[in-house]
């Protein structure tokens, strides 16, 4: 992983939030309004409005992260709740979406390697 891009001012991030219900119902709706902000060169993703959601929301993310990476560009995603963590912990991509050994509450770039 490179170098934290939040460290640079000319790299600021842009700020994208979640809706509050991402569930499978809207999933694709969801990321393709997500995925037309990765222009950036760093994203960040407020998770925080995110209470009714279920695993598309981890797949959304894992998406976002993984077209991110592949376009050279950055995303950091913030505000996820216990329970969100806690379901990410459930699929095994706790430390892939959030960052090894996070704490809670502890934001991750997800960069280009």
């Amino acid at each position: 992983m490179s170098a934290d891009p939040s460290s640079n001012p000319l790299s600021a991030p842009v700020a994208v939030g979640l809706p509050a219900e991402v569930t499978v119902a809207n999933a694709r709706e969801v990321l393709e309004q997500s995925l037309s902000r990765l222009d950036a060169a760093f994203v960040r993703f407020d998770l925080s409005a995110c209470r009714h959601f279920d695993s598309s929301l981890i797949g959304i993310m894992l998406e976002l992260a993984r077209r991110a990476s592949a376009a050279g560009r950055s995303c950091l995603f913030t505000g996820a709740s216990p329970n969100l963590r806690k379901l990410a912990g459930l699929y095994g991509v706790d430390a892939l979406l959030f960052g090894e050994g996070a704490e809670p509450g502890a934001e991750a770039v997800r960069s280009a390697a």
